[in-house]
């Protein structure tokens, strides 16, 4: 099987062929990436209009890039995968009907993806993992404990019932003045800093439900960039570690909760996993606390590469590999309507903001 997979859900521009070859692993034939850092900014984060315009303009491009790169041409390619949500609906749309267009002219079929299940599915991409698994999902849209139970097949656990991490970071990096993407931004200024100097709340810590919030870290980190303004560059670095240290220990907590949870339901499960994904995966800080914790634990930690931890179309396109050989292609993907929201667990009762476009979390 060889997929061509395409990603426009925020702000960058991917496009990706992934081939799965009998008795062999999977492998990425081509990734190719597109960011748009630089024109978001000036802005301190993404602005949909902005983004939905630079993917129009660079999508095509990066699909030829993408093909070239991987040596295949499109009559080699057995499926076309797109990302249909969740995610900003500009860029949702531009890609899924791109992709509509090269699967009608080429006479492929369309899978619609969930950004979600692509990094749920990643760890089987690069590692083989087997199912069942937890995935603690950490990107700037999302924070969730969720079980992987197989392809299609999945439980939320446990979700943020405000902010998600990467936003908390990006908007902590905004208020100490730090350029956009606040992710590796604060992580560096937090690595000259002293994490003892603030105490900042560890939201949630000790509650039986998993859940997660960060708004309350989020003020108490303005309350105390305020008490010391005007920040020197050792204010800022004492405040980020202090922040970093705070988001740690509150994952380790909620995470914990879960492997035992786990380990209560599938008692039979030799090699129990912890998969950690999305783009505040590649946290070192966070990594290293989480892999400590699966081995006290006697879990497995896997955590994508850094290039396959934000968004990319090598998770799109393996996820419809998974797809395909699960038989699980919908025949009218044609008709698929790009969704901003669309949780992957859809059973579970949304914890927040459920309304007409489906539930947030």
């Amino acid at each position: 099987m060889r997929v061509l997979g395409i990603e426009t859900s925020c702000d960058e521009t991917a496009a990706s062929v992934v081939a799965l070859e009998a008795g062999q692993a999977p492998r990425i034939l081509s990734s190719t990436v597109l960011s748009q850092i630089e024109e978001h900014a000036a802005f301190g984060g993404v602005v949909p209009e902005i983004a939905a315009r630079a993917h129009v303009e660079a999508l095509d491009g990066i699909v030829e890039a993408a093909l070239e790169d991987s040596g295949v041409s499109l009559d080699d390619i057995d499926a076309v995968a797109a990302t249909a949500g969740p995610g900003l609906v500009g860029g949702l749309i531009v890609g899924l009907m791109t992709a509509k267009a090269i699967a009608a002219a080429s006479g492929k079929p369309l899978i619609a993806i969930n950004h979600l299940e692509g990094h749920a599915l990643t760890a089987r991409l690069t590692d083989g993992l087997d199912f069942p698994y937890l995935l603690l999902l950490v990107s700037g849209g999302h924070t969730q404990i969720v079980l992987v139970r197989g392809v299609g097949d999945y439980q939320r656990w446990a979700t943020t019932i405000d902010d998600a991490l990467g936003e908390a970071f990006d908007k902590t990096a905004k208020m100490l003045g730090l350029p956009y993407p606040g992710g590796p931004n604060v992580e560096k200024a937090a690595a000259t800093g002293d994490a003892t100097r603030f105490v900042f709340p560890r939201p949630m810590k000790g509650s039986a439900q998993p859940d997660f919030s960060f708004s309350g870290l989020k003020t108490s980190v303005r309350q105390a960039a305020t008490a010391v303004a005007p920040l020197s560059d050792q204010d800022v670095a004492d405040i980020c570690a202090s922040f970093q240290a705070a988001v740690t220990d509150t994952l380790a907590d909620r995470v914990r909760r879960a492997l035992d949870r786990f380990r209560k339901e599938f008692p039979q499960s030799n090699q129990p996993a912890l998969v950690v994904a999305g783009g505040v995966a590649a946290n070192k800080q966070i990594r290293a606390k989480l892999e400590q914790l699966c081995a006290d634990n006697g879990f497995t930690f896997t955590a994508p590469p850094m290039a396959l931890c934000s968004d990319n179309a090598a998770m799109i396109a393996w996820a419809g590999i998974e797809r395909l050989r699960a038989n699980l292609v919908e025949p009218d993907a044609f008709d698929f309507v790009p969704r901003s929201r669309w949780p992957l667990d859809s059973v579970s009762t949304p914890v927040v903001g459920s309304g007409r476009r489906g539930a947030k979390a």
